[in-house]
């Protein structure tokens, strides 16, 4: 079974201060099983771990290496991510209080119905809400 899985979760497989047997679990389903992830999920990995240089937290050594990791794990990008910014991803935003880039998994989650891999306790709670399964470090 595919998981939708955020970009925090794909973060706590590189760090090991963010790594926990919960996330591990969640790696190894992901890759026995395949995940999917929005068309923005790229750029927010590649966001973090660009911000996790700034802060002197790895170097772009650590960065190549992990995104080689990431490239090897079966994540299918969604393409319809965009079609549904304005309409179910704007509504589940607004009623849930998320970022649109975290309603973005949500509304990915609930079109795939499949279980959300997060991190994030608001994500949690909204997708909790929604009846989703979720998968949390």
């Amino acid at each position: 079974m595919s998981v939708v899985v955020d970009a925090y979760m794909a973060i706590a497989w590189l760090f090991a201060d963010e790594r926990t047997d919960a996330a591990h679990a969640v790696m190894l389903r992901v890759v026995s099983g395949g995940g999917v992830v929005p068309s923005l999920w790229r750029l927010e990995v590649a966001n973090v771990l660009r911000n996790a240089v700034r802060r002197g937290r790895c170097d772009e050594a650590y960065v190549d290496r992990s995104l080689e990791r990431l490239d090897r794990i079966p994540l299918q990008i969604d393409d319809e991510t965009s079609i549904h910014a304005w309409a179910a991803t704007r509504a589940l935003s607004r009623e849930h209080g998320l970022t649109f880039y975290d309603a973005a998994y949500l509304e990915l989650a609930i079109r795939k119905s499949q279980p959300l891999a997060t991190c994030d306790a608001e994500l949690v709670a909204a997708a909790r809400r929604c009846g989703l399964d979720v998968l949390t470090a």
